[in-house]
């Protein structure tokens, strides 16, 4: 015990000292410090400039479209035919026009005419041009307020109540997805440095031939078990102040902006999780990578191989957008339990939405499991394989080595 312990306090020296944990852990609020310093530097200096005012043709060939011309920041100018519009559009006297065709009212057809090269018209454009049609059609008929009720976009407000009807304490809002996501993709980077930093350690004791004095004195068992909780500590110690520091940069950014982000809200639970999560993750990668680094020749070789789980870990955010379009699909249980993607999936969707319990005990409980069945098998691969040199062992002599160590 007393051998683990002092492994435990020079891997944790050692892997705290490095340059590429050090960055990683001060960069996130250093890089939020000062992308709000610029914030309240350009929100200070810069006034908003208001948008010119657009001038667009209409080729009216209904003959009653000629009413409400102002439309914003649009304004309609008539004209009597095609070839007149398409001579000021030349002149650049207009910037496009519109035809409103004879049969405007049977078939809903509207020619937009540009010199632009566009794939498809704007939404706001063709907002604009609605309205338009919209107020002339229904003008001297219908009263002004139920015109600009219909032409306004609908102010759709949503709450979400408890099963007594009063309103949920966490309240649906975009602003909520923005702590989960950051804290998914720092989760992310973190598991992929810190494998990659272990597998590098391995390699150069490897190479080095430092890991046979360690053999010496310390058992294969000790000096994993040291590796493994030294990473988990540090990787705990990392996420700390990330999540210390969270609050704080966001209260400041709320105020640069003034209070645009007051209505973010962390998701009950999530801090716990967040440290739950974060630390067997980093564990599970760590009994990972000892693997790896035993079967593998130098840090360069298994570098590479361990690029098959860590970029894993990113499935979840490559479909982010679509686990917010449908955040109950059962894609999402599934990568939730699996223990590669289970941390970051999680960390996005707590949220998004609500995650059943027995989901998290599974999820944990699949993690803890690998976890252990991934020292016990590392454990056997590094004392077959971490003394041998030259190239890496095939498929049948690592299922040997498993079976005979």
């Amino acid at each position: 015990m007393h051998k683990t312990t002092l492994m435990f306090k020079h891997e944790f020296l050692v892997t705290i000292r490095r340059v590429g944990f050090i960055i990683m852990t001060l960069i996130v609020p250093a890089l939020a410090l000062l992308g709000i310093g610029i914030l309240a530097l350009t929100s200070n200096v810069a006034e908003p400039s208001m948008p010119g005012l657009t001038s667009i043709g209409v080729v009216d060939e209904v003959g009653i479209f000629d009413g409400q011309t102002a439309q914003g920041f649009v304004r309609l100018v008539p004209f009597a035919s095609k070839e007149e519009a398409t001579a000021a559009l030349a002149r650049s006297q207009i910037e496009e026009y519109i035809v409103i065709p004879a049969d405007h009212i049977s078939s809903g057809t509207v020619q937009r005419y540009t010199l632009e090269k566009e794939l498809s018209t704007s939404p706001v454009k063709v907002a604009m041009i609605k309205s338009f049609l919209t107020w002339n059609l229904l003008e001297g008929d219908v009263p002004p307020e139920i015109i600009t009720l219909v032409v306004s976009p609908l102010n759709l407000e949503a709450t979400r109540i408890t099963e007594t009807g009063e309103p949920a304490a966490e309240q649906n809002s975009i602003g909520n997805v923005v702590i989960p996501a950051v804290f998914a993709l720092l989760l992310s980077l973190a598991l992929m440095l810190g494998s990659m930093s272990l597998i590098n350690g391995l390699g150069e004791e490897k190479e080095s031939r430092l890991i046979e004095v360690l053999f010496s004195s310390v058992s294969v068992r000790q000096l994993l078990i040291a590796k493994v909780l030294a990473l988990g500590i540090a990787g705990l110690l990392q996420v700390l102040v990330w999540l210390i520091s969270m609050p704080l940069l966001l209260n400041l950014a709320s105020s640069v902006l003034g209070g645009a982000l007051g209505d973010i809200q962390i998701p009950s639970g999530f801090l716990v999780l967040g440290v739950v999560y974060f630390v067997l993750g980093y564990l599970l990668f760590a009994v990972l990578s000892i693997g790896i680094g035993a079967i593998s020749p130098n840090a360069r070789e298994g570098s590479q191989l361990s690029m098959i789980y860590t970029m894993a870990s990113f499935i979840p955010l490559w479909f982010a957008s679509l686990l917010v379009a449908f955040p109950n699909s059962p894609i999402w249980v599934v990568l939730s339990v699996l223990p590669i993607t289970s941390p970051v999936q999680v960390m996005l969707r707590l949220g998004v939405s609500d995650i059943p319990v027995w989901q998290i005990l599974v999820s944990i409980g699949a993690l803890v499991a690998s976890i252990i069945a991934g020292l016990f098998v590392s454990t056997k691969l590094f004392r077959m394989q971490m003394l041998m040199y030259g190239k890496r062992p095939s498929l049948a002599e690592i299922a040997r080595s498993l079976k005979n160590a």
